[in-house]
Formats: C-alpha cells, structure tokens, sequence
C-alpha cells in the first residue's frame, strides 16, 4: 500500500503549548478564577444559571449535537470495517484506523476519571443552591454521600476527539487538517462554553479536558501513522524540515 510519508512534528508545539497551559492551570488554582466565570453564567435574581433550562444549550448543543459527533465515530468505524472487503478504499485503512481509536480512547477515559477524581458540578455547590461542598480539582474531597462526577468534561470531550480528524488527514490532506483542527478546537470550545452556562463545569476542567485529548490522539498518531512498520525493507522515515 502507498500510504504518504509522514510529516515532521514540530514537538516544541505539539508538546510544549500543552505544557504551559497544565503549568497555566496548575497555577490558576492558586486563584478564584474558576469561581468567579461560574459567577458570571449564574443568575441570583432567578437562582439559577443562565443556561440550566435552555432548550438550545440542552437539546440542541448537548444532545443532537453530540450525537452528530458520535455518528462521525461510527460511520469512520464501518469504513474502516469496509477497507478489509473493498480494495478501492484500502490505501486508508490506517488513517482511518488511526482516526477510530483515537476518538474511542478520546471519549471513554472521561468516565473512569471522573469517578476516580469525585469533583462536584458547580451546579451541586452551596454557592449556587446545591448542597455540596466546593473543592478545587487538587484538593482533598469534602466528605459526601454524593460525590461529584465533573472532572473531565464529558460533553467538551466529544467537541475535542475530533483532533482524531486532524491527524487522520495531517500527513494526506495537511491543508484540509488545518480546517479539521479548527473544527475540533471551535466545537471543543462551544461545548465547554455551553455546559458552562448550564452550571456542570467550571473553565479549568475544559482546559484539561483539551490537552488530554490532545495527548491522546497525539500519541494514536505517534503509534499509528508516524512510526510505520518496515515496508520493503525500508522504514519510512518523516521527511526532513526544510
């Protein structure tokens, strides 16, 4: 199979931007920033957040826009599934398989993580009409009979597993990754922003939740596509920066 040569990681940014936004939020929780945005989406007068009944924030951009998401994922899998019956299609079985796992492990370390980490949705905080204590992501948990299930952000995930997209197509179509990056990072962000107005996350936990999305389909990529096996007694080696 012709699959096209890999091109060049520039790590400095691949893994150096990462690293400074978990030193930006290690940081931030020496602050109240956190608090303070939840304040902002959080109406006193109506004792509740902006968005907690929204139709279009619940509906529209949690539930049906989800499920356009996971549709991406299925459909990707069935045409990977495809690439073994229908030779036309089989030079993009990697790719493509690269694209599968990367969305699968993208979406489902959210759930183990969050029963592990027991962090309270702003929602359920006294400061905004719950009964729970408030705790920022590092600290010791408060105890509960009902431990949070907010750190990560399932919903910003889903907008985020779409870097899957970006490194399906980086090596094949470069240009049109730079379109599926953009897509990946604007839905992350108005899932993140959307949930937030409905009082489930508060700033950080979509942040992380990004960079670990972003190491996850990273380091797929890195296994995948980028290091190939020997093909003809010759491994395929990135080309070199010009």
């Amino acid at each position: 199979m012709n699959y096209p040569s890999p091109r060049p990681i520039r790590w400095h940014l691949a893994l150096g931007l990462p690293a400074l936004l978990v030193l930006g939020l290690l940081l931030l929780e020496l602050t109240n920033l956190d608090m303070w945005l939840a304040r902002l989406a959080y109406d006193n007068h109506a004792g509740q957040f902006f968005g907690k009944h929204s139709y279009w924030l619940e509906n529209i951009l949690h539930d049906r826009a989800k499920q356009i998401v996971i549709a991406v994922a299925v459909l990707s899998a069935v045409i990977f599934i495809a690439t073994f019956a229908l030779p036309r299609i089989r030079p993009y079985r990697r790719e493509l398989g690269c694209m599968v796992l990367s969305m699968a492990l993208s979406t489902s370390f959210v759930t183990p993580l969050k029963a592990v980490t027991a962090v309270q949705c702003p929602w359920s905080l006294t400061q905004f009409g719950g009964s729970e204590t408030y705790s920022k992501v590092w600290d010791s948990r408060p105890a509960t009979e009902h431990p949070g299930r907010c750190w990560p952000g399932g919903h910003a995930a889903t907008g985020f597993s779409l870097f899957a997209l970006y490194f399906a197509l980086r090596d094949r179509r470069p240009r049109l990754a730079r379109y599926a990056f953009g897509l990946a990072v604007g839905l992350g962000l108005v899932f993140s922003v959307g949930r937030m107005l409905q009082g489930a996350h508060f700033f950080s936990h979509n942040v992380w939740t990004a960079i670990f999305c972003w190491w996850i389909c990273l380091g797929v990529y890195y296994a995948v596509l980028y290091r190939r096996p020997l093909s003809r007694g010759t491994a395929a080696k990135p080309q070199a920066v010009s």
